[in-house]
């Protein structure tokens, strides 16, 4: 049978796709916001490659890139002649900057949070994996009590027990069998095993 196997891409190939694409978004916006009147809020487009960043492995990222939307917000004012009034202009700036930043430190909050929850969720499934539980019948000697393990080999019951789950045990006698093997001590005979 001829199997074809398809190119899956690597980790490094998405981020760097990422990277690219925030990149050339944050030079579209550039460009748009040196095409049109100082006054018009355009840095706050810088929120879309933002959010984007949240898709990459580091968290530098996004800071990166935020501080880079917030510069080239302030970039124009200082390039581009004051169109209107200046309060409205400098107004509108320092929302798109606000809008920024807030988008960032949110998203930025959600993808540690996110992140906690999944650890925390792999720490369970680990968990649970690690629980060993006895489950289905166990033959064992009507004697002895010896039980036979998955190899066939005949071994005391405590010892299967404890390498097939968390169980330790302690030894002791219950009153019945103190009473039978001190009775018989007492008469002077040799006591019996008690199973």
């Amino acid at each position: 049978m001829n199997e074809t196997t398809t190119r899956q891409p690597a980790p490094v190939d998405k981020t760097r796709t990422l990277y690219l694409v925030c990149g050339l978004l944050l030079l579209f916006i550039l460009g748009f916001d040196l095409a049109i009147p100082l006054g018009v809020a355009m840095g706050v487009f810088y929120v879309v490659p933002v959010l984007i960043t949240l898709w990459a492995p580091r968290k530098s990222f996004t800071l990166a890139v935020a501080v880079s939307a917030t510069i080239l917000t302030l970039a124009c004012f200082f390039y581009k002649p004051p169109a209107g009034e200046l309060w409205k202009v400098i107004f509108n700036r320092s929302i798109s900057v606000f809008v920024i930043w807030v988008t960032a430190i949110l998203g930025l909050q959600r993808k540690t949070a996110v992140e906690k929850r999944e650890e925390a969720v792999q720490e369970r499934e680990q968990a649970l994996e690690e629980v060993k539980i006895l489950r289905g019948s166990l033959p064992i000697c009507s004697y002895c009590k010896k039980i036979r393990n998955d190899t066939g080999a005949w071994t005391q019951m405590e010892a299967y027990i404890r390498d097939h789950s968390e169980a330790e045990f302690s030894h002791g006698l219950c009153p019945d069998c103190a009473k039978k093997v001190y009775q018989e001590l007492l008469e002077g005979k040799e006591p019996e095993e008690v199973y």
